[in-house]
């Protein structure tokens, strides 16, 4: 088996394991994945930025991007209130944020952002496994 098969194959079984993660996940675990995936990108993007590598830097950050548009996407204002709000103000002050980053190649707005990813990321998983399931009963 040559070392180009041997990545190939890698390479394919990671992108399955990460769509049966995403088909076996709950809503609770797919927004812990995008979480993931935006401190995943922003780390990415910081190692690009300090190597000077001005495409790969993009890409990165690019996916970041989309991704907080797909948690934003998924806010039901209407049933979430004020709290739906501040996650949309949230991702939006972060988008801003990135897009500063870019712009200025800066290290330390993609510190803050990973910053504020971790915080919400903490307070998501600090979520009980009754509310995330609806079970608690308001007595």
């Amino acid at each position: 088996m040559n070392a180009s098969y041997s990545m190939n194959a890698m390479c394919s079984y990671k992108r399955v394991e990460k769509v049966g993660g995403i088909e076996s996940a709950d809503p609770h675990k797919l927004i812990e994945m995008l979480l993931n995936g935006v401190l995943e990108n922003a780390a990415t993007a910081k190692g690009h930025m300090m190597r000077g590598e001005i495409p790969e830097k993009g890409q990165a950050i690019s996916k970041i991007i989309a991704i907080l548009d797909g948690l934003r996407g998924s806010l039901d204002k209407a049933i979430g209130g004020d709290m739906a709000q501040n996650l949309d103000d949230l991702y939006d002050y972060m988008q801003r944020r990135l897009l500063d980053a870019n712009l200025h190649n800066s290290v330390d707005i993609m510190d803050e952002v990973t910053s504020l990813t971790l915080t919400l990321k903490g307070a998501w998983n600090s979520i009980t496994p009754e509310i995330r399931h609806g079970s608690l009963v308001n007595a």
